[in-house]
């Protein structure tokens, strides 16, 4: 693993680094004072749809610059990656490229760590950046990476400092068998995976005949999900289309809590399921799931805007 502190004072990336693995900062207090109430954490922000959407924009641009996909082991895939850690490393975090090789080809992970928080607590929100070799994975998995971003990037703007450390991960390699997040999972000492107290997995978010998704693996991460939705009043179901078949699967193999969202891939929309969320029964929730019609062009807004604020929700809850 290779850590990357572009633009930080070296006394900061020295605290970041001890902090990232598992050394502690505690304060004194003062014998027999009351302790201190904690304060209230702020409320998530409204993450803009625009702002995820310009993100998309970028991805499809190096798609179509690099042979119309950004698959693992190909240069649009990198220069995906590239975008991302520019955008965060601005953003003041520390990003650690990890290396791996699948397929007789090079991949990367990328990593974001917010300085702070309690580092035997760690919430991770992750998504695979890799498209299929087909197309540019605008939805698949675009609408998840660029959600996932621009929630990192809203936890700089405001300048949260959440009682729990923030992780934020982008996998490669994930349309060949979840390879970047197994290598990630894998690479990790038991006490290291232990520190982790919940993974967010967000992977199609904006598929363009949507439903709403909820992960059922770990009760406290599906009841955060569906608090925010029920705010909303849109009801919401079960995951099973993608149950194991994401990026979560390593993490809950290694017994890590996880959870996420989707809006579904290549099922079919039912009737019933029409008249709760709109759309068109009998076609697919993404009838460009794996294809090169999987462009810009194939995102809901509606979705897009709806899943992109849970991230922040939940994430900003399950900080706290």
């Amino acid at each position: 693993m290779k850590l990357s502190v572009p633009g930080r004072a070296a006394a900061t990336a020295v605290v970041a680094v001890s902090l990232l693995a598992g050394g502690s900062m505690t304060g004194g207090s003062i014998a027999g004072a009351a302790p201190a109430a904690a304060p209230r954490a702020a409320a998530a922000p409204d993450i803009s749809v625009a702002a995820v959407k310009a993100h998309l924009t970028q991805l499809q641009s190096i798609a179509t610059a690099n042979g119309g996909n950004r698959a693992h082991g190909r240069a649009g895939y990198r220069a995906s990656l590239d975008y991302v850690k520019a955008k965060l490393d601005a953003a003041g975090f520390i990003t650690t490229i990890q290396q791996f090789t699948a397929s007789g080809r090079v991949g990367y992970n990328l990593i974001a760590d917010w300085p702070g928080g309690d580092t035997d607590q760690v919430v991770m929100a992750g998504s695979h950046l890799d498209s299929v070799s087909s197309g540019a994975g605008i939805n698949d998995n675009g609408s998840g990476s660029a959600a996932v971003l621009e929630t990192a990037l809203a936890v700089s703007r405001a300048g949260l400092q959440p009682a729990k450390h923030l992780r934020f991960a982008w996998w490669g390699a994930e349309e060949l068998g979840l390879v970047g997040s197994r290598y990630y999972v894998n690479s990790l000492s038991t006490a290291n995976r232990s520190r982790i107290s919940g993974y967010l997995n967000f992977d199609m978010i904006g598929s363009p005949n949507p439903g709403y998704f909820v992960y059922d693996d770990d009760p406290a991460i599906e009841k955060t999900f569906k608090a925010y939705f029920t705010g909303l009043g849109v009801p919401t179901e079960i995951e099973t289309e993608g149950d194991g078949r994401s990026d979560h699967a390593p993490f809950k193999n290694a017994g890590v809590p996880v959870g996420g969202l989707f809006t579904g891939a290549s099922n079919t929309k039912s009737a019933a399921q029409a008249a709760k969320w709109g759309g068109t029964a009998g076609l697919a929730f993404d009838r460009c799931y794996h294809s090169s019609c999987d462009t810009t062009a194939n995102i809901n807004d509606t979705a897009l805007n709806r899943n992109s604020d849970a991230v922040a929700y939940a994430v900003w809850e399950l900080s706290a």
